[in-house]
């Protein structure tokens, strides 16, 4: 009870439950009061043996059963939060095993191209060495089809010229066969 003075005399302005909370003033240890102020802005006095230090027994019991319960309720939490985790860890492992395929076939795609550069200057000579080649044939072929069309040029003269030569003997042979005379030879066959 928190009292207008000190003593049980004067009035009492309030009755204060068990571990309210209150500000101490002053402290009279010859009349055993203590001068304090409540969350309301109001004063007063309240005996010293009623005052304690620490929170009242059901306050106490009341933050030991919030944290009882919460206690209860970790092993919930904390199965769920495993659950959650070993989920995260199966996906981190699948998403790892991934990352390594990927990167032993980019390590391979590595090798691959690193063994073409080394050769690269191979290739390079190897391809103007085709070239030169390529430009070589192309000129034999055309040299062959020029050959080939000077004889087939000639071919076509010495038929042209035989058929002229074999023209002019047969011209030849139709003006100078009426010309000669054949006797005839009486014979005994032909006189029948």
């Amino acid at each position: 009870m928190m009292r207008a003075g000190e003593g049980s005399r004067f009035k009492i302005l309030r009755r204060l439950p068990s571990g309210y909370p209150v500000e101490i003033l002053g402290v009279n240890k010859k009349t055993g009061y203590a001068h304090v102020r409540v969350k309301s802005g109001k004063t007063g006095y309240v005996l010293l043996h009623q005052l304690m230090n620490e929170p009242s027994a059901r306050e106490r019991l009341a933050v030991a059963q919030k944290r009882l319960d919460e206690l209860q309720a970790e092993p919930d939490k904390l199965a769920a939060r495993l659950s959650t985790l070993q989920t995260e860890n199966a996906e981190l492992s699948s998403a790892k095993q991934q990352l390594q395929r990927e990167r032993d076939e980019l390590a391979k795609q590595l090798e691959a191209l690193r063994h073409t550069s080394a050769n690269a200057v191979r290739i390079s000579n190897e391809r103007n060495e085709l070239r030169k080649k390529q430009v070589s044939l192309i000129q034999q072929i055309e040299e062959l089809k020029q050959e080939n069309q000077e004889l087939s040029n000639t071919t076509a003269q010495k038929w042209l010229l035989n058929g002229a030569l074999v023209t002019l003997g047969g011209i030849l042979i139709g003006l100078i066969l009426p010309r000669l005379r054949f006797q005839r030879r009486k014979n005994s066959w032909g006189s029948l």
